[in-house]
């Protein structure tokens, strides 16, 4: 029987994989080549996102409701000098059983560049199952540098992204421009260190949800095996084949059962969704 440790371990990179899809630790990364992967990577032209956009989870340890996971754009206001930023804040949270034998309450926050889509500033604050930890990242783009909450100051690509950053960032590649099979590459600061963030496009499915049906590109984050899953497989995210690119269903394979994060609402979207039936 897998221990209540790994499971929630599991279901805790579920919860990352909405905020941050997924990560397989770099090896002395060049600053200047990656640039160069960032700058090489297709963007649409036109915004995916706006002020207000709220999108809801249900996470699902087989058929219990494990933890409910929300992330949102405020409607708010903010400038980093002449720039425009947007707000944004997801939280995770433990629910009923699991609440009681291991309690999750994660939050995230990023301020993000409303152009470039590039953080200028990243909070994390974890409490679960009783370790708690928090991050507060500081980027400056220009000197290409991040502060972190420990007064380090780590050199980094322009460009860069962090947890938060890094899923609307994704969400305005044009996919079109992407083969079925083809690994795309994103580099993101996360716990102190450049990680590169790979995910593969598989094809289209449509999937059925609480929220409703619909039309889906299908992806598989590629986690290096034994860290948390068994093979580069386990994990797969499928996001609505629409303009506005949010994530519908994330699951992954465990030895007994599955673990799913599964859209169960979503509003102030600045396209129509790729809904097949309610």
């Amino acid at each position: 029987m897998m221990q209540k440790e790994e499971i929630m371990k599991r279901i805790g990179i579920v919860f990352v994989v909405l905020f941050g899809l997924s990560m397989l630790h770099a090896q002395k990364p060049e600053i200047k080549r990656i640039e160069q992967d960032i700058s090489e990577l297709h963007r649409v032209d036109y915004p995916v996102f706006q002020k207000g956009e709220r999108i809801e989870y249900l996470v699902h340890y087989g058929i219990v409701d494990a933890g409910k996971a929300v992330i949102e754009i405020k409607n708010e206001t903010h400038y980093y000098g002449s720039r425009e930023a947007l707000h944004v804040v997801g939280k995770g949270r433990s629910v009923g059983a699991f609440d009681w034998v291991f309690k999750v309450r994660d939050t995230y926050e990023s301020f993000i560049d409303a152009k470039n889509i590039h953080p200028y500033e990243f909070k994390r604050d974890v409490s679960e199952g009783g370790y708690e930890f928090k991050q507060h990242y500081k980027f400056e783009h220009d000197e290409n540098k991040v502060k972190t909450e420990k007064g380090e100051v780590k050199r980094v690509p322009y460009g860069i992204q962090d947890m938060i950053s890094a899923f609307y960032f994704a969400r305005t590649l044009d996919l079109s421009k992407y083969e079925k099979g083809e690994i795309i590459v994103l580099q993101a600061f996360m716990d102190g260190k450049i990680e590169p963030l790979k995910i593969r496009y598989t094809g289209r499915e449509t999937i059925k949800t609480e929220a409703g049906k619909f039309r889906c590109l299908k992806f598989e984050p590629i986690v290096q095996p034994g860290r948390v899953f068994d093979e580069p497989g386990d994990l797969t995210v499928y996001i609505t084949d629409d303009k506005n690119r949010i994530p519908v269903l994330a699951k992954a394979g465990i030895l007994v059962g599955s673990i799913k994060m599964e859209l169960t609402n979503y509003s102030q979207l600045s396209h129509p969704v790729a809904l097949v039936s309610k």
